[in-house]
């Protein structure tokens, strides 16, 4: 018996990814606003993101043919003395959603970070959904957000063998 409440047939099995380009802000823009709303512009991760641009060569869209389904961008900063990245936002337009895209642009993302040499990546989300990728909880009073944050939310993931860094998240030095 042919069930078609088992597949969708317009799941995409293949994503195409690629960086990030200037001309993609407008459709990230109008997908972050749908995901997480005008209350995203007070969050602690927006705030520490703000005035700072994100890395081109790290921030990722997803496309299902022409359309722009989903995008994750890493962000420069530091914590205590030590450069870091922040991530996020992760966004995946709701059509897209539960497809393997958000999961497609952090492997993405993270690669990328770990090959250009960065030695950690900080958000601020769900454990259960980021533990895979390497993420884990921050232990309690070793990273200091500058704002609220629920402290079950701050994960970091250590890359290339670093060890995980300590003191207050702050915006990148400007030399």
């Amino acid at each position: 018996m042919n069930d078609s409440r088992l597949e969708d047939p317009m799941k995409p099995e293949n994503w195409f990814i690629r960086l990030e380009v200037p001309h993609d802000t407008l459709e990230i823009d109008a997908l972050q606003e749908a995901a997480f709303g005008p209350g995203r512009f007070a969050r602690t991760a927006f705030r520490i993101r703000e005035g700072v641009a994100h890395r081109p060569d790290l921030s990722f869209v997803g496309l299902s043919g022409a359309t722009l389904a989903g995008s994750v961008r890493l962000t420069n900063i530091r914590i205590g003395q030590t450069s870091a990245l922040l991530l996020g936002p992760l966004t995946v337009a709701p059509e897209f959603k539960s497809r393997g895209l958000g999961k497609a642009l952090m492997r993405t993302a993270l690669d990328a970070a770990a090959a250009a040499g960065e030695t950690a990546v900080l958000l601020v989300g769900d454990a259960a959904y980021y533990k895979p990728f390497g993420f884990q909880n921050v232990p309690i009073g070793s990273i200091m957000l500058p704002g609220p944050v629920d402290p079950a939310r701050v994960l970091i993931a250590p890359l290339n063998g670093a060890d995980s860094p300590k003191g207050i998240v702050q915006k990148p030095r400007v030399d």
